[in-house]
């Protein structure tokens, strides 16, 4: 397995060139993308042994936007986010294992409203460069599906021609560069 000394110490996400995202189908036919305009995150990077590593991630559950003003008020009212009782979503990890040369699995607790999970996202590191600031940045892309139905995120719409209108499964996606502050 590949080992990451260099990369050892603390970054931030940049969120200007970072990405977290979510994809569920709709009406049993089409998938509608969104994502989270503001958020934060760090990262701890053990080169050596990434088993020590750990992540912390909070977005702002009211930045949601899926480029439709209305579909957008409707995830952050009570039938979705409920966001007036609860305006973050967070992601803590508890565990990082090394799968592969540049593969990782992330496990951590997802707290959606009032209610935290376990859940596991497969990452990919995808680099490392110098900024023309000099900044050493890296990146990292991840996925991993979640039910909303496990966050008490519950409503849905029954189709006539059978189904329903939002599936439970929800695809969450990683864009990450993070930039070493420490």
């Amino acid at each position: 397995m590949t080992t990451f000394t260099q990369l050892t110490g603390k970054y931030d996400f940049d969120p200007a060139h970072s990405r977290i995202g979510f994809v569920a189908r709709h009406a049993m036919v089409t998938k509608v993308r969104g994502q989270f305009q503001e958020f934060t995150g760090s990262l701890q990077v053990d080169g050596d042994d990434p088993a020590k590593s750990s992540v912390v991630v909070n977005i702002k559950a009211h930045s949601v936007d899926t480029a439709n003003a209305d579909r957008d008020g409707h995830l952050k009212s009570s039938d979705f986010l409920q966001l007036d009782q609860y305006p973050e979503i967070s992601f803590t990890s508890t565990a990082i294992r090394q799968t592969g040369d540049s593969d990782f699995e992330v496990v951590g607790d997802l707290t959606v409203k009032d209610v935290t999970k376990p859940v596991t996202i497969a990452i990919s590191h995808e680099g490392s460069a110098t900024d023309p600031y000099g900044n050493l940045r890296i990146g990292f892309e991840g996925t991993t599906t979640i039910s909303r139905k496990d966050f008490g995120i519950t409503w849905n719409a029954a189709l006539e021609t059978g189904g329903v209108l939002v599936s439970d499964k929800v695809a969450l996606e990683f864009d990450i560069s993070a930039i070493k502050v420490g």
